[in-house]
């Protein structure tokens, strides 16, 4: 397995036509609720669209190229990667996997203080070597033309590109799907998966006959989740080529379904810019959009919905931050996570940790690896 050196490259002409799509976006009427409860708002959408036309620097690809990427042939399929390998020779090595509607340019402000924490004020003893694929139909790596490429065989994957990066024992960590990912790597290869570390701990909710408070609240948002926020996995997870006609042709349309996410899932106080800059959400949907992966992102939900609370017997550990999309105890925890090793619940954070709380996270990873280095 070859790995060619990788940048992002956006051009003039992409750019120009997004800016024309959106001006000529036909806009529904506006929502006859005064909440987000029906979705994004109008107002907000046509504000983000307005500013990623107008204000927005288009930088994404700049601030990925700033860090060692490659690609190479993975079981049949392109997989993009960043590889950025520490200055301490005795560092860990550790994959990383991002999840939906996410990609690797969550993990750009953890990087640094991962593989260099002699320079971040941090103990060198903690340092990683870290490698974070784009998942297959996600960002530059390739587009699956055949089904079979769920949670397994992007576990069985990573391990080759791990392998022929010549990491013999690694680490894994990973939220959303990146979880899955994660927990899955630690079945398929457990003679060099040293332990898989978690920010997302999906379990099923009221378990126990006698619930503390906790329990029951994660319950309630467990509820309420299916009540009001299971609509885009039930489609992606169903009808993903349908969905992606319209989010491919759209970038107002692409825009709504990823912010709406941001402000679900984030710790915010009403408004998802309140967790995240305005920036920050236009590069995420801007990887989406001219990558062109609305589509090949969503079928990993059609491959492996069905399989994401699979048990981990994996050394694990999980931190859990207050907003995220499900909480759980440590004993529910330890219902699918059979051999955890560590458990810590923060004060603030949601589902995208690494954007949220990116210095809260890289104490959590780090702690957890030490009990395996």
């Amino acid at each position: 397995m070859s790995a060619e050196p990788f940048e992002v490259n956006v051009t003039e002409a992409e750019i120009a036509d997004l800016r024309d799509r959106l001006r000529r976006t036909r806009w529904p009427e506006r929502e006859p609720v005064d909440d987000w409860s029906q979705g994004l708002p109008l107002a907000y959408a046509q504000e983000l669209c307005r500013s990623w036309a107008e204000d927005y620097d288009f930088g994404f690809a700049e601030r990925l190229n700033a860090f060692p990427q490659y690609r190479a042939t993975v079981d049949g399929l392109g997989i993009h990667f960043l590889h950025v390998r520490s200055p301490e020779p005795d560092a860990f090595p550790l994959v990383l996997t991002h999840g939906w509607p996410g990609s690797v340019l969550e993990f750009l402000e953890i990087l640094g203080p991962l593989t260099d924490p002699r320079a971040h004020g941090g103990d060198p003893a903690d340092a990683f070597h870290v490698v974070a694929p784009s998942l297959p139909g996600y960002g530059w790596s390739d587009k699956p033309s055949t089904t079979g490429w769920g949670v397994a065989r992007t576990a069985r994957a990573w391990d080759a590109l791990m392998v022929s990066l010549g990491y013999e024992r690694y680490g894994a960590q990973g939220g959303d799907w990146g979880s899955a990912v994660s927990g899955r790597l630690g079945e398929v290869a457990p003679e060099r998966v040293a332990g898989v570390h978690l920010n997302l701990g999906s379990v099923a909710a009221g378990t126990f006959d006698d619930p503390t408070p906790a329990e029951l609240a994660n319950l309630a948002a467990e509820q309420e989740m299916q009540r009001t926020g299971r609509g885009y996995s039930a489609i992606q997870a169903t009808r993903p080529q349908t969905l992606g006609y319209g989010l491919t042709d759209s970038p107002a349309g692409q825009a709504a379904w990823i912010a709406e996410k941001f402000w679900a899932w984030t710790d915010n106080d009403g408004h998802p810019e309140d967790a995240l800059s305005r920036r920050t959400i236009l590069d995420e949907i801007s990887v989406y959009w001219f990558t062109a992966s609305a589509t090949s992102s969503a079928r990993l939900y059609w491959e492996s919905f069905a399989t994401f609370r699979d048990k981990v017997t994996a050394p694990s550990g999980l931190s859990v931050y207050p907003r995220d999309i499900t909480r759980p105890s440590r004993r529910e925890a330890e219902l699918r996570f059979t051999d955890l090793r560590w458990f810590e619940e923060l004060p603030r954070g949601g589902h995208f940790a690494a954007l949220e709380q990116p210095e809260s996270l890289v104490q959590q990873v780090r702690g957890f690896f030490r009990l395996f280095r």
